[in-house]
């Protein structure tokens, strides 16, 4: 059997970081927000005559790995370990449009896809839940990668609490040759000497909720920008040409490098440098979907 498998960006509208929790992760409240910018799953399940079972992956992108280190070669294993599942060849073709390691949760939200996209070709063999607790396993970013929309995010991110979703229109610039880790990301904000303060989440839920576009970009917080901008001036130079351009306001997201601008009239990017990648998206309202 195959499928086909939609899998969105994320950005987030508020991530700030509370502490350090004994597990290594860190506590954080965000506002995530799933965009229109996908990357596709095939996903295509055989049967075979032993016991063990197959991963294949392959995909259009020379940026990620197509072995064992992905998260959706560490999906599927993860699934057909839960479920019980011997004696199958599992091929996914990856088509990435999402940028790599960008703060958009691509890898997270293809994982997140592997297993929507598995348990719905073995018919639900695992519950929701079931589905919800792999993906807590595997990341922050998952739980929100399933469910999309736009959520309050707590704990280390898996704690999900939906609301309204704005409808907003986004663009995303990500420069071509510039990477960031979460690692590197997090471990900067843990060196900062003072910390960002913690503001604007009942705010940025209320103006949400009324969809009060000016409000929602004043509102926009991300504790990692704070972090790592005087390390990498690009952001700051992205976010001041978003701002030129007509954007009311710009944040990176996630731990970056990419950074996103709220805009109401239609802008021309048609002078971005040539290696920053730009993307026009909008809110949705959804997370995967085939």
């Amino acid at each position: 059997m195959q499928i086909k498998v939609k899998t969105p960006a994320k950005i987030n509208l508020i991530l700030e970081i509370l502490k350090k929790r004994e597990d290594g992760f860190h506590d954080i409240q965000s506002i995530m927000q799933a965009v229109n910018l996908y990357d596709f799953l095939t996903i295509e399940v055989e049967k075979i005559d032993n016991d063990e079972n197959t991963i294949e992956l392959s995909g259009n992108s020379a940026q990620i790995p197509y072995d064992k280190t992905n998260l959706v070669y560490k999906a599927s294993e993860l699934f057909l370990k839960k479920a019980d599942l011997k004696g199958f060849k599992i091929k996914i073709h990856i088509e990435k449009n999402i940028p790599v390691a960008a703060g958009l949760a691509g890898g997270s939200s293809n994982a997140a896809g592997t297993l929507w996209g598995l348990n719905k070709i073995f018919a639900g063999i695992l519950s929701s839940l079931e589905v919800h607790s792999l993906a807590a396993q595997m990341g922050s970013d998952l739980n929100f990668c399933l469910e999309g929309g736009t959520q309050i995010a707590t704990s280390r991110g898996e704690v999900l609490s939906k609301i309204s979703s704005p409808n907003l229109n986004i663009v995303i610039i990500k420069p071509e040759n510039l990477f960031i880790s979460a690692k590197e990301a997090y471990t900067k904000y843990a060196n900062l000497p003072q910390k960002p303060e913690i503001k604007g989440l009942k705010e940025m839920k209320k103006a949400i909720c009324q969809n009060n576009l000016d409000k929602i970009a004043l509102l926009l917080n991300n504790h990692l920008e704070d972090a790592i901008i005087s390390d990498y001036p690009e952001i700051q130079e992205i976010k001041d040409y978003l701002i030129q351009k007509g954007c009311k306001n710009a944040m990176m997201s996630g731990s970056g490098p990419s950074v996103f601008g709220i805009y109401q009239d239609e802008i021309d990017l048609s002078d971005a440098k040539p290696d920053w990648n730009c993307f026009k998206a909008k809110t949705v309202d959804f997370g995967i979907i085939h």
